[in-house]
């Protein structure tokens, strides 16, 4: 199952993709039993947002071992715990919408990712528990200053500008994360190519360590790490984000 946000008419809204690009339009949350409200939409006459709205966005650096060695210079070897940082939630933005370069920085960068959604409260979750807890699955582009990356020693400034999140196009329900070919396209030219069984710390092994160390609630996001090929963009340029089974989320550098 596609699920979806959009707006219409000025109108946030949920709904579910089915075929013929036909949306039906969720009533109540998505995170419950929902029922459907009997309205429905055309996809191409709908504008596409943001598939959730997480309180929190947690992300894993340095979890593809070909992206640890592009970076081996500034990195001491492959990590014995998953490495966490956070993203606010007001970087997120939705499929097509406009990635801002700041002009207090020098270099912007994309990073691939698949992007996992939970779908229900979770403390101290088992890896054998996580499928229970996982609502979906998306796509991400962890945008980064990595100019303000290395001169702050850290990653929150340089991840946490407003438009640093795109998620989208949709989260879907019924996908294995184990086994995806996950690729990034700037302008069209591919530059990232992997496969998601690259992974150090798998999904389960991830939601298990965060879980054991804070509460994820409905909605929130884990990135589950970029593979090798990051590099910059510039003004002008669109960058796309596809994983296997997830569709394409497309933005544009403003």
């Amino acid at each position: 199952m596609k699920i979806l946000r959009f707006s219409t008419a000025g109108s946030a809204k949920y709904g579910v993709l089915e075929e013929r690009d036909r949306i039906r339009e969720i009533s109540g949350s998505i995170y419950e039993h929902f029922r459907f409200s009997g309205n429905t939409y055309n996809l191409g006459e709908v504008n596409l947002l943001a598939p959730c709205e997480p309180s929190k966005i947690v992300c894993v650096g340095l979890n593809y071992r070909a992206h640890i060695d592009e970076f081996k210079r500034d990195i001491s070897g492959v990590p014995e715990e998953p490495v966490l940082f956070l993203k606010p939630s007001t970087a997120v933005v939705g499929p097509e919408a406009g990635i801002v370069y700041p002009k207090r920085i020098s270099r912007l960068d994309y990073e691939g990712e698949l992007a996992v959604v939970i779908g229900k409260k979770a403390r101290d979750i088992n890896p054998d528990q996580a499928c229970g807890i996982i609502l979906g699955y998306t796509c991400a582009n962890d945008v980064t200053a990595r100019d303000l990356q290395k001169k702050d020693g850290q990653w929150t400034r340089a991840k946490s500008f407003d438009t640093f999140l795109p998620l989208g196009p949709w989260i879907e329900t019924e996908l294995d994360p184990g086994n995806l070919r996950i690729q990034l396209l700037l302008n069209n030219v591919v530059k990232q190519d992997s496969n998601t069984h690259n992974m150090i710390f798998p999904v389960p092994v991830l939601v298990s360590f965060i879980t054991g160390i804070m509460t994820l609630l409905p909605g929130d996001i884990i990135l589950t790490g970029t593979p090798e090929g990051v590099g910059p963009m510039n003004v002008g340029d669109t960058v796309k984000v596809v994983v296997e089974g997830l569709g394409g989320l497309q933005n544009h550098v403003l």
